[in-house]
């Protein structure tokens, strides 16, 4: 065995497709007994979604999203503080993806089955610790253990390389860096749910409505019903509260009830979206206190390596945290081309991206690309007739192009990239 991945997410399935194109040895750990299409809309930017291009996922992608066409932000009263088209429609040879979380992971859930055996992702086995192995005063590979739910057993495993895609409570990280303090919440709760709803804008646009202390994000994540006229949108209505008393409740995934939230949003009704309608049109709605964590000075001990959120965990402001998992997982494939399955390959993919991630973690951590509403709520309340009157529209295309050349999209330079990992490429 040549690689272990722990974590069956989106970033360790794509690194286990990234291995088996490149011919190395891989399995995936997952700790849930059953892998299941949890989760809610996110974006695919169009750097990852030209890696899952390259892995041969571009048709199957269609099945499952909706190529978004627009993104937008919007006043406190309903007018536009900033438009611009994305994916195809702004110049990338790539789209930018809407899509459903869940149904991405089983995406690739199911093309590692059918590309590398049923065997290559052990559900209910969940990485507890690892220890680097010596050879010759050598590191030589690395010795895994895990918990076996199935059989409340633990496992020993060996491996030349293990990567950590163990998402925000990773144990992998917990071991490389000890002591570390529990997620850091800023303040910020977000509910978040799904309903049918009738197409707004282009019919496939990423909208943020309202202010850094209270907003809302619209965007559809299917086509158009065309019985019935309505689309599946992905909705999130966000809160900031103070945050020294802490949260009630630590859990990302916990149902709430409209009460705890929708008061503050019944006035929210637009002559193009009615917000409260929408929101009460949802069958489960779920809280996620927004969490990151410090960035860390290491990704990297000996034969082991963080990816994903274990690694950099940041604010779902910027549609960062699906997109650079796949990064991720691409980089270390093209470390492994270049090095072998090896620490040095693991200290390339480090050196090629610490330094960006820990400043995009600060980055969104200071609201990211949506910073702009604050300026706007600054300025003005968030309320005005022509936007024109508040910003100039040099303030805005200088700060997202900022923003898009530090989370790895700026338009010009994706374009001329050459492939992370050329075709029929092969590990030495």
């Amino acid at each position: 065995m040549t690689v272990l991945v722990a974590g069956g997410g989106i970033g360790g399935l794509t690194m286990a497709l990234t291995c088996h194109e490149i011919g190395v040895p891989v399995t995936v750990l997952e700790s849930v007994r059953e892998i299941k299409p949890l989760g809610v809309g996110i974006n695919l930017q169009p750097n990852a979604v030209r890696e899952l291009m390259d892995l041969g996922l571009g048709p199957k992608l269609d099945s499952i999203g909706i190529p978004t066409k627009e993104w937008a932000l919007v006043g406190r009263n309903g007018n536009d503080i900033w438009a611009e088209p994305r994916g195809i429609d702004a110049g990338y040879n790539w789209p930018q993806y809407s899509v459903h979380r869940g149904e991405l992971q089983m995406l690739l859930y199911h093309e590692v089955l059918d590309r590398l055996g049923p065997d290559s992702v052990l559900a209910g086995h969940r990485v507890e610790g690892y220890r680097n192995r010596a050879q010759n005063h050598q590191q030589s590979g690395v010795e895994v253990t895990a918990h076996d739910r199935h059989n409340d057993a633990t496992v020993t495993l060996h491996a030349d390389v293990l990567l950590g895609a163990d998402g925000l409570h990773s144990a992998i990280r917990a071991q490389m860096h000890p002591g570390e303090s529990e997620p850091i919440w800023g303040g910020a709760v977000l509910w978040r749910g799904s309903s049918m709803g009738k197409p707004i804008r282009t019919g496939a646009s990423f909208t943020a409505c309202g202010s850094l202390d209270q907003r809302f994000i619209h965007y559809p994540i299917s086509p158009v019903d065309p019985a019935t006229g309505l689309q599946h949108i992905n909705w999130i209505a966000e809160l900031t509260f103070d945050p020294s008393g802490g949260w009630r409740e630590s859990d990302w995934n916990r149902r709430a009830d409209l009460d705890e939230f929708l008061p503050q949003f019944e006035d929210w009704t637009f002559d193009w979206l009615d917000i409260p309608q929408l929101i009460r049109s949802t069958d489960e709605i779920y809280e996620y206190p927004m969490v990151d964590r410090d960035p860390v000075d290491s990704w990297v001990d000996g034969n082991v390596a963080l990816m994903g959120d274990a690694a950099h965990v940041m604010y779902p402001v910027g549609s960062n945290g699906a997109s650079q998992a796949i990064i991720d997982a691409r980089v270390i494939g093209a470390a492994f081309l270049k090095r072998g399955v090896s620490s040095n390959a693991l200290n390339s993919y480090e050196a090629a991206l610490l330094n960006d991630m820990s400043a995009l973690v600060l980055r969104n951590r200071g609201a990211g690309p949506l910073a702009i509403l604050g300026e706007v709520d600054k300025r003005c309340g968030g309320v005005f007739d022509d936007i024109d009157d508040v910003l100039e529209r040099s303030e805005v295309e200088a700060f997202m192009a900022r923003y898009k050349a530090a989370a790895g999209f700026a338009i010009e330079a994706l374009n001329n990239a050459p492939p992370t990992i050329a075709p029929q490429s092969t590990a030495p």
